[in-house]
């Protein structure tokens, strides 16, 4: 098994069973760690169905997607389906909304949530990012909160993401990057990166993906630095190793992106 399947297989299993045990508290180390340090509250977002909230985003994309009534919306790593129903309540009965994760739990759960909402609109698909089961130039606008960071080949992401947005199409995703360079042993353990963390690459490089992969007008909406509890890196370095990262100026951030296809 390669190094790339045998991470996605760590993310499906930690993410299988935030689905089935309803917490986040699971998802970062063998410690209950709060997961929550990343996300934002969509409790005043139209749409909000708090049985589709698992508290595993990092950000609103929603809120910079220029959504409009009528498009059809693809979410990556859909989860229990949080972005996609509040994406449903923009694009109103014309549109459509349709959510891609590899996680069969985390499908299971959209399901049931939809079914309790009752969309007809609103479909769950199982796929891998790098490789999406959909027809080209068939979105108007791709979304994803928190996701692509787990991604082991970012490059073959955005190519996707571009496939399959429609000419004028556009994305807006929120992630986790981070400005500096986290120590080997961070990026190296497998709990974490399920976590977001030490998936996470520097903010330049993900940039540079994106530009490489022929969007334009790309913009940085929102950038808000994470505060990741001491505890969850002291699992992994010493203490003497975490004094020199913070004074070294290293950081963790959410950051949501926009970018447009021509």
């Amino acid at each position: 098994m390669s190094k790339s399947e045998a991470l996605k297989n760590i993310v499906r299993d930690k993410y299988a069973k935030i689905a089935v045990h309803k917490t986040n508290n699971c998802c970062c180390s063998n410690k209950e760690v709060d997961y929550s340090v990343f996300n934002e509250s969509y409790e005043n977002k139209d749409g909000y169905l708090e049985d589709a909230d698992l508290g595993l985003g990092c950000g609103l994309p929603t809120e910079h997607a220029n959504i409009n009534k009528g498009d059809s919306v693809l979410d990556l790593g859909s989860g229990a389906g949080n972005d996609c129903f509040v994406a449903r309540r923009i694009v109103g009965d014309s549109g459509s909304v349709t959510g891609l994760d590899f996680t069969d739990e985390m499908l299971t759960k959209a399901l049931e949530n939809n079914k309790k909402l009752g969309y007809k609109n609103v479909n769950f698909v199982k796929g891998d990012i790098e490789e999406i089961p959909l027809q080209e130039q068939t979105f108007d606008v791709v979304i994803s909160n928190c996701v692509l960071n787990l991604v082991p080949n970012k490059t073959k992401a955005f190519a996707e993401i571009k496939r399959v947005l429609k000419k004028g199409g556009h994305f807006c995703v929120s992630d986790i990057v981070t400005i500096g360079k986290l120590p080997d042993k961070l990026r190296n353990v497998a709990a974490l990166y399920a976590g977001c963390v030490s998936g996470a690459i520097e903010k330049e490089e993900y940039l540079n993906i994106i530009d490489d992969s022929g969007f334009k007008n790309i913009e940085v909406k929102k950038e808000r630095v994470i505060d990741i509890p001491d505890e969850l890196f002291l699992e992994h370095i010493s203490n003497d190793e975490l004094v020199k990262l913070k004074k070294s100026g290293t950081g963790i951030y959410s950051i949501t992106v926009y970018g447009e296809s021509h």
